[in-house]
Order: structure tokens, then C-alpha cells, then sequence
């Protein structure tokens, strides 16, 4: 658990780091003042936001798959609530699991997701959550990020791109370009009644830099070549679940003296996306549980997205 790093030299100490710690041992809540937030309508909006990183190699194996994500909240809350923030993390449903064994052993395997670090913002009592799991907190007014989180195991990979490139000597390139979804609307979270799909699905296809003439038939969307960028650019705006396309194309060249086609290796294929309602970690939100003496109902809304970080696929 990350909060900050504490500076060998104390005379020049970060003052939001000074703070931090003052709060941590002192139980204080700077971030927030007693009796100055009241709302008619109670609310907490939870963003969920994810950026997938892939490297395939061109025999189709995952060389590098992991997720960087955060939570950000926006509170409109009167008074000093104290929240609770819940998601499917592995160590903690089987710390729940084994509460209701009464202590005993079960066979059954988690569903959670296993994150690898995560850094809060101050306001969570980390020695709680060191001690159960459990995130608590008394948020700020407004907006904040909660928390960033990483995940390495079994990433779900929106996109499955096949790419087939054939060289024809010197003088002519074939492209025939696959890409499938790999996403469908049962690993949606649960609640959710929209279908999923991606939006502005962009797959930049390397051309050499002696291509003269290059013609393309996406089977969706829109491609053109980009004299400029060396490149293929295939845009599609919506790209449904389980959905899969093809673009083909043809690449003339001009002659060279050189014996390969693409003298410094080819570069990747690279894509960028947006998956609404979608995460490729896995992670959801189980609840936000929220406490005043007032006892008011909040209002809370998630909302979930993934987008493509570096997302690159040799060929």
C-alpha cells in the first residue's frame, strides 16, 4: 500500500505529505469541515476507469498484459458521512467466505480479482484496511480520486486482432487484417441493462515507407492510407459484442535496393478504443455504504470504462 513517501530531510517536507501524516496519527479530517456541506439530494457518482496494455507477438503470444485503473468519486453529501467502499477483491470475499464457514476451510474458489498494489487517497484509514480489507473513509466534498490500482492476472483483452501479411517480393504487399471483440454482454456488470460495445476503435496497420499506391476494403467503418505515418488508419465508430471484421488491402511499392521490405523490422500494429461498461481487470463494485447521524439515503450511480493504453500487435 502506497500514501506518500516519507523525505529523509523533515525541514523540507512536502506540506500535503505533513498533513497526511498528521491526519494518520491524530484521526483529523482536514480535508472536510463539520456542518459546512448540506444537499437536498444526497449523491456519491463512482467512475471506474481502466487503461489495458497489450504486447502480442507475432506468433499470437501475450508477451505483456496488465491494467493500470482508478476510482474516481464525486460526493455531494451532507454533514460527516463515513463511507464504505466494497469491490470484488479476491482476499477479501474469501476473508468473507471464511466468516460465514464459521472459520472452516472451504473448497470453492473465489471469483475476485487479485490486484497487485494500489495507493489511496489519505482520507482512507489505511490501518484499517491493512487490518480487514475494509476501505473507510470520510471523503471530500466533490470531486477526488479514491484510489489506483494495478492487475497483471487474467486480464480480459477486449480485442483479438489476426493479421495476416503476405510479401510479394519487392514490388507488392497483401493485407488481410481480422479483428475480433473479445468482450460480451455476460461480462457486463451486473445491474446493467444497455449491450455493450466499443466506440472509436482505431487500428493504425504499418506500411512500408516505399508504398506508393495502397488500396483497402474495410468491412466496416472507414480506412485510409497515411502517406505521412506509414500507415493504415481503420476506424470504426461502434464495435458491437462478439462482433468480428476484416479489412483487406493491397500495398504497391516503389523499387529498392534494399533486400527487405522493412529494413529497421516491422512495426506493430497498434488500436485504441473505448469499452463503456466494461473492465479489463474484472473489478466491480460490490457497494458504497454510506453513514450519518442524520441517517439520510444517498444516491449512488457507477459507471465503468476501459480504454486501450499501449495496445500493440507484432505481425
Amino acid at each position: 500500500i502506497k500514501h506518500g513517501e516519507v523525505k529523509a530531510d523533515i525541514s523540507k517536507q512536502d506540506p500535503a505529505i505533513d498533513a497526511g501524516i498528521t491526519s494518520e496519527i491524530t484521526g483529523g479530517v482536514d480535508w472536510r469541515q463539520p456542518n459546512k456541506y448540506k444537499y437536498k439530494k444526497n449523491e456519491v457518482f463512482i467512475d471506474v476507469l481502466e487503461a489495458v496494455n497489450l504486447l502480442m507477438s507475432s506468433k499470437g503470444a501475450v508477451l505483456r498484459a496488465d491494467v493500470s485503473g482508478k476510482a474516481i468519486l464525486k460526493t455531494y453529501l451532507t454533514g460527516m458521512p463515513e463511507c464504505k467502499f466494497g469491490m470484488n477483491d479476491r482476499l477479501t470475499m474469501e476473508k468473507e467466505a471464511n466468516t460465514k464457514r464459521g472459520g472452516r476451510p472451504g473448497d470453492e474458489k473465489s471469483a475476485g480479482i487479485a490486484i497487485d498494489d494500489v495507493q489511496f487517497h489519505r482520507c482512507v484509514r489505511l490501518n484499517q484496511f491493512e487490518h480487514d480489507r475494509t476501505i473507510s473513509f470520510v471523503p471530500p466534498d466533490g470531486e477526488f480520486e479514491l484510489m489506483r490500482y494495478r492487475i497483471t492476472q487474467n486480464v480480459n483483452l477486449p480485442f483479438r486482432v489476426i493479421p495476416v501479411v503476405m510479401e510479394h517480393g519487392r514490388t507488392r504487399i497483401e493485407y488481410d487484417i481480422q479483428v475480433k471483440a473479445n468482450f460480451t454482454d455476460r461480462m457486463m456488470p451486473r445491474g446493467a441493462t444497455t449491450e455493450l460495445f466499443a466506440t472509436h476503435v482505431i487500428l493504425r496497420i504499418p506500411t512500408p515507407p516505399n508504398a506508393a499506391k495502397v488500396t483497402l476494403e474495410p468491412g466496416v467503418g472507414k480506412a485510409k492510407y497515411n502517406a505521412s505515418q506509414n500507415c493504415i488508419i481503420w476506424k470504426i465508430k461502434k464495435f458491437p459484442a462478439d462482433a468480428s471484421y476484416i479489412l483487406k488491402g493491397e500495398a504497391k511499392l516503389l523499387a529498392t535496393l534494399q533486400d527487405k521490405v522493412w529494413a529497421k523490422g516491422r512495426p506493430p500494429i497498434t488500436m485504441d478504443f473505448q469499452v463503456p461498461m466494461f473492465t479489463s481487470s474484472g473489478l466491480h463494485v460490490r457497494f458504497l455504504k454510506v453513514f450519518e447521524r442524520s441517517n439520510y439515503q444517498a444516491t449512488r450511480w457507477v459507471r465503468y470504462m476501459t480504454k486501450a493504453g499501449q495496445y500493440q500487435i507484432r505481425f
